[in-house]
């Protein structure tokens, strides 16, 4: 009888245990799955998914995976929360935070600054901090890693990666999502459209982006980002060019710092590079941007590098609804 080639039989050793935590997840469901279900189906906003490391990878495929079956989802890097990006969390969003050990000090931080969204955990212990200080706890732990020595995850990313899976479909039931809609997320339908539109289509106009001037306090700033609600400001001079850019992130550190930084001018606080692109660059080409440095937003410029606006991901996927689209030309428009 010839002899099991070894490879083969460390994959098939692979694929049982990952198959078996799957499956173990089965007895784990309950009222929390139920409620985490019910929860993101009454959110009027979109569901913020947050995770570090491999489970930041999780993550990411969750939201490919919601947004595509009519949940509207975003990720959220815990690091950039805390540096700016928290200023996309708006009320009516949901939070789900995944940690297979409860305990990534990063991303306990960023729930515990969200005070007023429901939070749900996906995590593989159930009395960890995350679980504590979440509203509804979805256990995914496994028994083992995949990994002979238990330190690389594999069930355990395998077993959150199937979890929101599970949440995905069972939103596809609660929402009656039909086949029909499914095509109108996706590149043969309107998403691909929308992805081939211009950024001038869906930008925040400039009467709409927030600025100030060259020489305006700090305090005019700050005063400026909480009207906009944006989570940043831009710094031109007088004629339209852009100088600079000051986020809540810059402001928070120089709260944290302790410093009397109101009465300074913006000029001295602000990052003198925010990333750029222009009004006629396509939606993919910006989305592939913010991959690329992990941001979400965008200043908008023309070819004479003249401030024109911004663009976040919000409106791209469509900032506080489904954006609406011409099939016939394939024009973008918000909703009123």
């Amino acid at each position: 009888m010839k002899k099991k080639d070894d490879a083969i039989g460390r994959a098939e050793e692979v694929l049982k245990i990952e198959a078996e935590s799957i499956l173990g997840l089965i007895g784990k469901l309950g009222g929390s799955f139920s409620s985490a279900v019910e929860t993101i189906y009454r959110a009027k906003g979109r569901i913020i998914v947050t995770g570090i490391g491999k489970s930041g990878l999780i993550g990411r495929k969750i939201v490919a995976t919601l947004t595509s079956t009519g949940t509207p989802a975003i990720f959220l890097h815990p690091v950039e929360g805390m540096h700016g990006d928290l200023g996309i969390v708006t009320r009516g969003d949901v939070l789900l935070a995944i940690s297979n050990s409860g305990e990534t000090s990063e991303l306990n931080l960023l729930i515990q600054s969200l005070d007023n969204i429901p939070k749900i955990a996906l995590t593989g212990k159930p009395c960890s901090t995350l679980a504590r200080i979440s509203d509804i706890v979805i256990d995914v732990g496994v028994s083992r890693e995949a990994c002979p020595f238990g330190l690389t995850p594999t069930s355990s990313t395998t077993a959150a990666l199937a979890m929101g899976d599970a949440l995905a479909i069972a939103l596809i039931g609660r929402r009656k999502f039909r086949e029909n809609d499914f095509y109108k997320f996706h590149p043969g339908g309107t998403l691909g459209m929308r992805l081939m539109a211009r950024v001038r289509e869906v930008m925040v106009g400039l009467e709409d982006t927030p600025r100030v001037y060259s020489g305006a306090t700090a305090l005019e700033a700050v005063t400026e980002i909480d009207r906009r609600n944006l989570g940043f400001v831009l710094v031109t001079d007088g004629r339209n060019r852009l100088l600079g850019i000051l986020t809540d992130g810059d402001v928070r550190r120089h709260v944290k710092r302790g410093e009397d930084f109101l009465a300074r001018t913006v000029d001295k606080l602000m990052t003198r590079t925010p990333k750029t692109i222009d009004q006629n660059r396509s939606l993919a080409d910006t989305i592939e941007i913010m991959e690329k440095f992990e941001i979400t937003t965008l200043v908008v410029v023309d070819r004479k590098k003249e401030l024109k606006g911004c663009i976040h991901l919000h409106d791209i996927l469509g900032r506080g609804g489904t954006v609406r689209m011409s099939l016939s030309n394939g024009t973008i428009s918000r909703p009123e």
